[in-house]
Formats: structure tokens, sequence, C-alpha cells
């Protein structure tokens, strides 16, 4: 082909690569797998790079009846975890030729009007955080290819679930709390009827029973700083000893916790020790820093592309919980400690 006369095409791209215009079809429309070689499917890649080299998606996508557009339902973005998310998403979803429109619940969580005139007509699938889940009854109706994250595999008949082990997250903050000998615990729970939230408290619950002279009391609070700070003021005022350590939902809680304790005189994790959710950058900002379960949101996201990828060929999408790690910083230690 002489370079800047004509556009590259499916040709050209099998003659640099050495491959059939087949393979080159096959691979550019993501039908490689078990057809050709990784080898040939990555000169194919390389080759289309280099030629510049851009399928008429147009064609393409009338021809298979996809529109390549995905829907990420998400609840309001008020921390970076959805912002992972997203990342993670739409990194796999260009690797296949795919879009992602981030869809942010208007009002954080709760039903939402459909931003599509026909959304069966304008996507191919929806991947939806289970915060998020009422929005799509206005947005998917029955029509769609649907992901859930973080949601109860039980209850999602007919959709795929990707899901972080959350439950062995809670696990690793209560056996840390429990060696370092705290037993008076405060729950500071997300106030949102969600199933990773449930998760959360029937497994911390069930772990602080196994031991005795424990004591647990939850203190709903709505997903916010200000909102975390009324709820630990409230619950220090209740009667009965202060717990010696408070484990949240979410970093953005213990961020509220920080400052009811400190307005009270409370030096963590001298007095009071305390755990958070997600460790995202804030975590790291809190002086102590923030003791936390580290969620991977991009793997996340990356893991609920995978899964409609598979579901929209036909696959079975892989099975599995991602795992998470305690990241132990300054913010606990043993109780009354110097």
């Amino acid at each position: 082909m002489a370079r800047g006369s004509t556009r590259p095409t499916s040709r050209d791209v099998a003659q640099v690569a050495g491959v059939s215009q087949a393979a080159v079809s096959l691979v550019l429309g993501d039908k490689w797998r078990g057809r050709v070689s990784e080898a040939k499917a990555q000169r194919v890649r390389e080759a289309a790079h280099a030629l510049g080299y851009r399928p008429n998606l147009a064609a393409r996508n009338l021809r298979l009846g996809r529109t390549r557009t995905v829907l990420l339902v998400v609840p309001a973005l008020t921390t970076e975890f959805f912002a992972g998310v997203y990342t993670g998403a739409a990194r796999i979803a260009a690797e296949h030729g795919f879009g992602v429109v981030l869809y942010p619940s208007p009002e954080g969580v709760g039903p939402a009007r459909d931003p599509f005139a026909s959304a069966p007509a304008a996507l191919d699938g929806v991947i939806a955080s289970s915060m998020a889940a009422d929005a799509l009854t206005a947005i998917r109706g029955d029509q769609l290819p649907l992901v859930m994250l973080d949601s109860d595999p039980a209850a999602n008949l007919g959709a795929a679930t990707v899901n972080l082990d959350i439950a062995d997250g809670t696990r690793q903050i209560a056996d840390h709390l429990l060696t370092l000998g705290h037993r008076r615990f405060l729950h500071l729970a997300a106030d949102i009827p969600s199933w990773t939230f449930e998760v959360r408290a029937h497994e911390l619950a069930t772990r602080l029973r196994t031991v005795p002279g424990t004591s647990l009391r939850t203190a709903p609070t709505a997903l916010s700083i200000e909102g975390a700070l009324t709820a630990t003021e409230a619950a220090l005022d209740a009667p009965g000893p202060h717990p010696t350590a408070i484990i949240c939902d979410d970093d953005k809680l213990a961020a509220g916790v920080y400052k009811a304790l400190r307005r009270r005189g409370l030096r963590i994790p001298d007095d009071i020790s305390v755990t958070g959710v997600d460790d995202i950058a804030l975590a790291a900002a809190l002086d102590p820093e923030l003791t936390t379960v580290r969620l991977d949101a991009e793997l996340f996201g990356e893991r609920g592309m995978r899964a409609l990828l598979a579901v929209l060929d036909d696959r079975t999408p892989d099975a599995g919980d991602i795992p998470v790690d305690l990241v132990v910083r300054g913010s606990t230690a043993p109780p009354g400690a110097p």
C-alpha cells in the first residue's frame, strides 16, 4: 500500500501480519479465541496499530446487531472508588472495541429516569452496582444482559454477579481487633439497603459472637462524613462504657469518626481504635493513617466488564469472589495502649 494514498484495509493488515484476512476479521472482531493463536492475534493487533487501521464499526455493528456500548450504573460519584470501577471496566471494554457510558444515579440510590429514548436500542448490556439497583427499573427493564456488582447471587435470577470478598474482609477486621484485645465494639453501619452492607453487619456480628465477653452496638448512619460525625457523637452519649474500637463501613465514615472523637478529646488509637473499608486516598491522608480493608476498584470494574462480555458471547463468566486485604496502619492498637 502506498503510504498516505488510501486508508489501510484488512487486506493490508493481513499482509503485514502474515495471516489471512479471515484471521484479521476474527481478531479485530474479538472472535479469535480457540480459532487463532495468541501469537497471531498479537501480530494482527500490532499490524493494525502500525498501519492506523480502523475497522468499519458502523457496518460491523449493523451486521452483528450490536451497538458496542455498555452502561455502568453506579451511585452518585461521591468517592473515588466508583471512579476506579469505571477505569477498570473502560480499560477492558476498549480492548474489545466497546465503549462505556457512566450513569451515576441522580439521587445516589433509588429510582432514576431512563437517559435513553430506548435503552435496548442504544445499549448492548448493563453493569450495575447493587447500591444503585433501583435505577435499573427505568434503564434496563427485562430486555438487556446484566451484570450486578456487589450483589446477592441468589437474588439475581438471570443476571451474572461479580463480588468482592467483603465477608472475608469483615472477618479480617474483626480478627485483627480481637487479637489486639478489643472486646467493646461500635459498628458504624451505612444506612443503605444494600446486600454488601448486610453482609458486613452479619459477618461482624457472627464473628464477634464466637468470643466470650464481647459487646457490639450498631449505629446506622448516612454515607457521609457529617452523618458519621453525628452518629458517633450520639453513640458516645449513650449510657454505658465507650467502645474501644469503632468499625466503619467506609473510609469516609471513618473520617467523620475522627472528627467526633477529637471534639471529645479522645485520641486515636490510644483511647479508641478505628477501622474503615475501601482504602481510598483519604485513608492515608488521615492522621493517624487508617487501618482499612483494601478493595481493588479497578480489578472490580475489569471483572464486571469481562463478565458482561462473556454473557454477550453466551459464555459462563468466571466464578469466585475477588480477594481483599487488610491494611494495618496507625489507627488501631491494643485498648488503653500508651
